[in-house]
Order: structure tokens, then C-alpha cells, then sequence
């Protein structure tokens, strides 16, 4: 069991599996110049195989794959063939534009969830975003997902001037679709841009939705990062992601894996544990898995706990979000 001192156990990984995309969003990619990592100082499949082992040993039940964009590796599918095989729940987030490749692999898998990125219903506004012309192919991997049976979580960074007019429209998406929305607070990281009067807030998403839906919230489970509300006669869900105005640090039980091998026990915490290094040298794994864990903060990487007004994201010591894992 991975206990840290706050008495939070950890049994949920997220390991990302390339910092490369196809996408351009600004709110994760620092800039077009961004340099990639090269293949040869990321984890190799077996590398991955076996980290992911010795996270289960101390009692990790579920895995995430994240990226960048995790379908864009080439060796992708062995990955997640090799992991479907442990004892683990597996599931992975995508921005959807390459899933009708992978659904075969998918179901043979048993993954009942994905998590797909989709910031605007509208497909100019998409283009403006991601820099691809490629709503439609996300539109369509979407329903297939969901006509396969597979639950669709569609993940919406929500910043203002840009889609919080879309608010409403994402809700109404869930009438007759089941899908569940997922509003979620606009984050600071190193190179996007961040600034506080862009986040559009759990309390605002609330406002701007009861202006033509009442709605009701429902309960949470543990651990849960989103706080979920349905309109009565939807067959689908939405829900607020409010890291920014009401972090949920005090239930966190999550890890991540960069794709380069390092460990970050916080989505904001500056420091990492090199594990990949530490494999590849044949040192001790398990013993730096269990101190990165001893070491993580109360909240939020210790980087910022006040009014998100006032922070100067300039100051906070990260990688950018495409670099970490989404």
C-alpha cells in the first residue's frame, strides 16, 4: 500500500506513453517549436510492462494511458495489450482523432471507459484550437465508442471568451447522447499562456447552466475529481473539474509516469523521481516509488493554495501539460 503522510493511499496510475500529438492545443503544447522527446530516452513497452508491476505490488488497481497523445505511438497497441493482461482496471484519454484504428484492440482489452478531449461543438472553433481540421473525425470515433457500448468521458478545458458560450450546448449534447461532459477549470503550465482572468469557474459553469436547465447534483464516489450533475430526463451527465476554485487534493489517490520515466506524485508538483533511470541501472524502484510518495504536498504540489487571482503562474516550477501527461 502506498500511504503518503496525509493518510491518502495511492492506487491509481497514469502513465503517459509519448509527449508528441497530433494536435496543437495552446492550453497544453508550449508552442509549435516545441522539441520531442526522442524514442530512445522514453519507456519501451517491456520498461512499461514492467513499472506498471511493481505499482500493482503495492496495490495500484487502475491505469490510465495518457500523452500527449498516447495513439500517435507506434507500438501503442502492444502496450495496451500487455497491460489489459494484469490485474488492473484499464482505461486511457485521448483527443479521439485515431480511435476507429484502435477499436479492435480496445474491446479485446476490455476497456469500458475512454476519455476523449473535445473543447467545442463547433468546427471552426475546433480548428482555431487544435490547428487540424479534424472535428468530424472526432465527432464520429465518439458515437462509435458509445454505439460499441463503451463509455464516453468528453473532457472540456472551459476558458473564457473562448467556449464558455458553449456551455449550454455540451449540456443539451447529453439529452439523448450518454455521454458524460466534463467541464474542466483552466490550469496553469509551464508555456501555456495561463492567465487568471481565462478560468471560467465550477461556480460560473453552474451559472451559465441554470440559465436554461435545472439540474441536480449526484453523489460522489470516492476519490473523485469531478463533482457530477444530471437534468432530469438527459440520459447523459455533466460535471465540473474545479482543480483551480475547489481543488479535491484531500481524497487524491492518483500517481503519474512521464514518458520519459519520471514519477510525479501531484499534476503540479516540481519535483521527480527518475524510476526509468533507476531500472535501466538495475537500483531500487520500489524504494523511490515509496519516498516520492512520503514526499508529496497537502495540496497542489505546494506551488499555490491561494485566491487563483492572485497567482503568478510565472513562479510555478512544471513541465507543460503535453510533457507530464494528460
Amino acid at each position: 500500500m502506498l500511504l503518503d503522510s496525509y493518510n491518502r493511499i495511492h492506487n491509481y496510475l497514469r502513465i503517459s506513453l509519448t509527449d508528441n500529438c497530433n494536435f496543437r492545443c495552446f492550453y497544453c503544447m508550449p508552442g509549435d517549436d516545441h522539441v520531442f522527446m526522442p524514442s530512445a530516452q522514453m519507456m519501451q513497452a517491456d520498461e512499461i510492462q514492467e513499472l506498471a508491476k511493481i505499482f500493482i505490488n503495492f496495490g495500484v488497481n487502475k491505469i490510465r494511458l495518457t500523452g500527449g497523445e498516447p495513439l500517435v505511438r507506434k507500438d501503442v497497441g502492444t502496450i495496451i495489450k500487455n497491460l489489459s493482461a494484469l490485474p488492473v482496471s484499464l482505461t486511457l484519454t485521448t483527443n479521439g482523432v485515431r480511435l476507429h484504428e484502435f477499436v479492435e484492440v480496445i474491446k479485446a482489452s476490455n476497456i469500458r471507459t475512454v476519455n476523449i478531449s473535445l473543447d467545442t461543438l463547433d468546427a471552426n472553433k475546433f480548428q482555431q484550437i487544435t490547428k487540424r481540421n479534424d472535428f468530424k473525425k472526432v465527432w464520429d470515433n465518439i458515437h462509435l465508442l458509445i454505439d460499441l457500448g463503451i463509455h464516453v468521458k468528453v473532457n472540456v478545458v472551459a476558458m473564457k471568451g473562448i467556449n464558455d458560450n458553449e456551455i449550454n450546448d455540451f449540456i443539451a449534447w447529453t439529452k439523448q447522447t450518454p455521454v458524460h461532459v466534463r467541464f474542466i477549470e483552466f490550469m496553469p503550465f509551464t508555456g501555456n499562456k495561463w492567465m487568471s482572468d481565462k478560468v471560467f469557474t465550477w461556480q460560473q459553469i453552474l451559472q451559465k447552466a441554470e440559465q436554461d436547465y435545472s439540474f441536480i447534483r449526484l453523489k460522489d464516489e470516492g476519490n473523485d475529481t469531478a463533482k457530477k450533475y444530471i437534468v432530469p430526463g438527459h440520459v447523459g451527465t455533466f460535471a465540473v473539474i474545479s482543480t483551480m476554485t475547489a481543488p479535491f487534493c484531500s481524497t487524491c489517490n492518483r500517481m503519474r509516469l512521464t514518458a520519459d520515466g519520471k514519477m510525479k506524485n501531484c499534476l503540479f508538483s516540481k519535483d521527480e523521481m527518475d524510476l526509468l533511470g533507476a531500472l535501466r541501472n538495475g537500483k531500487d524502484v520500489m524504494g523511490l516509488i515509496q519516498q516520492s510518495i512520503k514526499e508529496k504536498y497537502a495540496e497542489r504540489g505546494g506551488q499555490f493554495v491561494s485566491n487563483f487571482e492572485q497567482l503568478n503562474s510565472a513562479l510555478i516550477e512544471n513541465r507543460s501539460m503535453i510533457a507530464i501527461g494528460g
